[in-house]
């Protein structure tokens, strides 16, 4: 048993992010349910991990477990709920990092789970047709939403191969994702749907920021990595770094110009003939750009 958690704690340290959620989601959802057994094999009362962690639609339990707008994204209802869900984040994660950052698609999952929260709660506390509803919900699907209709709207033109259907570009697929829920927001389920859109929304605002050179998840990064360099270890020695001569104005403004004029290039290429009409140094630059 051991010798289990050893390997796995080495798959985690060595994948990457999308590997990493996929791994946090199914750690949970494995640890929650063995002890949801142990609960009822000795018949334990109370509030169980499931409900502490879960997101209540009533203001006044999220008064007093705020830490749930984070954790309701990382725990699900059922095996078939985790299964679909990590699936979708498996298939449209692959391609978010072929054009994104690790970094930016840990940040689009928080944040994409907390807009479909945010929406959730305004949801069931403003419209008529929630009135006297309780709620809870449970979840990543607002969070792989955000993923998916970023990939979708970044590259919309690119397609993928489906099952009984074919050939399916992936604006399509959004954009039926999003019309299936706006469908169901008075269903059994309508929580799960409502928040579906704000994750939706959040991964289509990602893609339009960066768009106007804005990057959604800039400011989100930048704190994480301050909080970890508080908690690095500095060398003790002094290492002898060697400086490279500083541009000049003009070198610094004929080579962004370059730049913008590759990167226009590129994308009107991209929308022109999608995203594997693109060459290899292509991609590479367009991945270099959105990073910047």
């Amino acid at each position: 048993m051991g010798d289990i958690f050893i390997e796995l704690k080495q798959h985690f340290r060595r994948g990457n992010a999308l590997k990493r959620l996929i791994m946090v989601n199914m750690a949970v959802f494995v640890v929650l349910g063995l002890l949801q057994v142990i609960g009822d094999l000795f018949k334990l009362s109370g509030l169980s991990l499931a409900d502490l962690f879960s997101l209540s639609s009533n203001p006044m339990e999220l008064l007093f477990r705020p830490w749930t707008l984070f954790t309701y994204m990382f725990l699900h209802s059922g095996f078939m709920h985790i299964l679909f869900n990590m699936l979708w984040l498996y298939w449209f994660g692959v391609l978010f990092l072929q054009i994104f950052t690790e970094k930016q698609m840990v940040a689009l999952y928080l944040f994409g789970g907390l807009a479909g929260a945010f929406l959730y709660l305004l949801a069931y506390n403003t419209i008529p047709f929630f009135e006297g509803q309780a709620s809870t919900m449970v979840g990543a699907s607002a969070a792989v939403l955000a993923i998916v209709c970023a990939t979708a709207f970044r590259i919309p033109d690119h397609t993928v191969q489906l099952l009984f259907v074919g050939s399916v570009k992936l604006k399509y697929i959004a954009l039926f994702s999003i019309l299936i829920d706006l469908l169901s927001v008075t269903s059994s389920n309508a929580g799960g749907h409502i928040a579906h859109l704000g994750g939706a929304a959040l991964g289509y605002f990602f893609v339009f920021g960066l768009g106007k050179g804005f990057d959604l998840t800039s400011r989100f990064n930048k704190i994480i990595d301050y909080i970890l360099g508080l908690f690095s270890i500095k060398p003790k020695s002094k290492l002898k770094v060697k400086y490279k001569r500083p541009e000049t104005d003009d070198e610094f403004r004929a080579r962004r110009s370059n730049d913008n004029k590759e990167l226009d290039k590129i994308l009107d290429k991209l929308k022109k003939s999608g995203y594997d009409s693109l060459s290899p140094n292509e991609k590479r630059f367009l991945f270099d750009a959105s990073r910047k």
